[in-house]
């Protein structure tokens, strides 16, 4: 089991520029949309921590 995890660190926290909101843009199940919306990310089995420079790394 993953630790606490933060959605402004994962790569699928993405950006809506027409709603102008953040989303996490995963498919979520209703319980998980609930928990996501509640604020409540604790343990997020598909928290993946957004690397910048892991992926410029792989890039050169």
């Amino acid at each position: 089991m993953q630790g606490k995890s933060n959605c402004e660190f994962c790569s699928h926290y993405a950006y809506d520029e027409e709603q102008e909101c953040y989303y996490c843009d995963i498919t979520l199940d209703e319980d998980e949309v609930y928990r996501f919306l509640q604020g409540n990310t604790d343990n997020c089995n598909y928290f993946k921590l957004y690397d910048e420079y892991g992926i410029v790394k792989k890039q050169n």
